[in-house]
């Protein structure tokens, strides 16, 4: 049973879509499926992020139906139903009593007879909120069960007329954290900072990169947390890899690592990226690039604030970057002219960041009728500048090549300055190397 979040957080959220999709409306939400591994065994089961959001139901082969208005309940899970058997080799299943008195169900019924009451459910409504297109084999399911509807027409039945992709009204609301949800993204960014620090404290010149994964992963599942996404630990010309996953080479003396790790609490993320010199000490180079990605960050998050668009955060580190960069005789001619013509991007080719929260690229539109949209409060994102010089890169001075640093926190959007949940590993290049003196 999740007893992390209080279930009247869920009633609260249910009723809150409902109000939003009518009362014409049906809302249908399929849990994550178990997927097959090899032959027998199964990847770990991850509960699918919008059906958790409005159940915190974690179980497979179960199907939400929100009903709004119905009289003899709105809110219908159909879920697995206990086995003695099963559950002596799979363990506790809530089953329908569960369902009820555990996650605030109104009524419960047996997944099997899922096809029996559901299209009764969809009889009469006018409107069908769904995620189309996500698994094939459920719309067909529910087509399945709206012709079944529609074939009934004669008879007087009423099948919907309209389908709309839920992520429409659901995501918007996944968007905005309430403060239990908030509590736990600090939790996950806490556990997450303890892996990095321990990571830092662990690094030496000879080590292989996954020795140091071993530590992070051994921090997350000592505070009941999982990887929020594989881990990158990426030492040397790795670290220019933007999506570096092997995760087995040596580290050697003199090589910069990047870690890019982050916890899932409760199945809320945290997303950081530290980089920091494998024997303590930054090379001169090294500093100097680092200096600069960590200014841009900075700058960065100083535009994380209520009223300022998404876009602002990444113009400012970019601005800084492409300043540091031109500085350093890496660009030429003025900032203006670089800055319109992109230049940076040879060195700095994503964006700044990202929303956050159940999912580490979280739900939620960046743009409104065609703009970028404000920051709230309630928002969290990402703040993650960096600059990856390859070591085949024309044109630059050798002594640059092969260096790849990013620095990334999580920023809640405050109603005043923005609060950095990840502050507990440390950024700034003096703090690093004197943590690292104390290995």
């Amino acid at each position: 049973m999740n007893r992390i979040l209080d279930a009247r957080e869920f009633a609260r959220r249910r009723r809150q879509l409902m109000r939003m999709a009518g009362r014409d409306a049906i809302i249908i939400v399929p849990s994550a499926e178990e997927r097959v591994r090899n032959n027998d065994a199964h990847y770990p089961f991850r509960q699918d992020s919008d059906f958790h959001y409005l159940t915190g139901f974690a179980e497979p082969d179960a199907v939400l139906a929100l009903v709004p208005g119905r009289s003899q309940g709105e809110v219908i899970l159909f879920c697995r139903e206990r086995d003695r058997a099963r559950e002596q080799w799979d363990g506790h299943r809530a089953g329908q009593e569960g369902a009820v008195a555990d996650f605030g169900m109104d009524d419960a019924f047996p997944i099997d007879d899922i096809d029996d009451i559901l299209p009764g459910l969809i009889e009469g409504r006018s409107r069908v909120y769904y995620h189309f297109g996500r698994e094939t084999r459920f719309d067909l399911i529910l087509m399945g069960w709206v012709n079944r509807v529609r074939s009934n027409i004669k008879q007087g039945a009423k099948p919907p007329h309209e389908f709309v992709a839920l992520s429409h009204l659901l995501h918007d609301l996944r968007l905005y954290k309430s403060r239990s949800e908030l509590r736990l993204m600090r939790k996950s960014a806490q556990i997450a900072a303890e892996a990095h620090v321990r990571a830092m404290r662990t690094t030496r010149p000879g080590m292989n990169e996954n020795e140091v994964e071993a530590e992070l992963l051994h921090t997350f599942r000592k505070h009941n947390a999982v990887p929020s996404y594989e881990p990158i630990v990426g030492a040397g010309t790795n670290a220019c890899v933007l999506h570096y996953r092997a995760n087995n080479a040596t580290m050697q003396d003199g090589d910069l690592l990047l870690i890019d790790a982050g916890a899932e609490y409760a199945c809320y993320a945290s997303d950081i990226t530290r980089t920091f010199p494998v024997n303590g000490r930054f090379t001169p180079e090294q500093r100097e690039l680092y200096d600069i990605v960590l200014a841009a960050q900075l700058s960065a998050i100083e535009e994380v604030r209520p009223g300022k668009s998404f876009e602002a955060y990444h113009l400012a580190a970019v601005r800084v970057l492409t300043q540091g960069l031109i500085r350093l005789g890496l660009l030429k001619g003025s900032l203006r002219s670089n800055l319109e013509s992109h230049t940076y991007r040879k060195f700095y080719m994503h964006k700044t960041g990202h929303w956050l929260g159940l999912d580490v690229h979280d739900v939620g539109d960046y743009r409104v009728d065609g703009e970028f949209r404000e920051l709230e409060p309630g928002m969290v994102v990402t703040v993650e500048p960096g600059l990856y010089i390859s070591p085949d890169l024309k044109g630059v001075p050798a002594r640059y090549r092969g260096i790849g640093i990013r620095i990334e926190d999580d920023v809640i959007v405050t109603s005043g300055d923005p609060e950095v949940i990840s502050a507990g590993v440390p950024k700034d290049a003096d703090e690093i190397e004197a943590l690292m003196a104390r290995r």
